[in-house]
């Protein structure tokens, strides 16, 4: 059995800033996967069967978003890689990041329906 080293006030255990920073890395990369997997299963439901002219739209604005959360994600990325301190994420970014995912399971029902 281990013993946890004493906490006082003053005293806090060190951290290691290349951790966090790299476990968001690898987060932000398998949301990019997940993201690409999502767009490429839903352009291949519409592609199994005609392609009407609503579909193909909605096929057209599911890749315009998917390349949008591409560049959050790639920016997101470098952010967190070019120092040993990284910037917190803007409001502006994340909400780029919220409106592709829910664009995107939006554009997803239309080109089902």
């Amino acid at each position: 059995m281990t013993a946890e080293p004493e906490r006082g006030p003053g005293l806090q255990p060190e951290r290691d800033p290349g951790l966090q920073p790299e476990r968001t890395r690898l987060a932000w990369r398998r949301t990019t996967l997940a993201f690409t997997v999502a767009a490429v299963l839903a352009a291949r439901q519409v592609a199994g069967g005609d392609l009407s002219t609503a579909g193909f739209v909605a096929v057209a604005c599911s890749a315009l978003v998917w390349l949008g959360f591409l560049r959050v994600a790639h920016r997101r990325v470098h952010a967190l890689g070019a120092g040993p301190r990284p910037q917190v994420l803007s409001d502006r970014a994340a909400l780029a990041a919220v409106a592709c995912t829910i664009a995107l399971a939006g554009f997803a029902v239309a080109m089902i329906v």
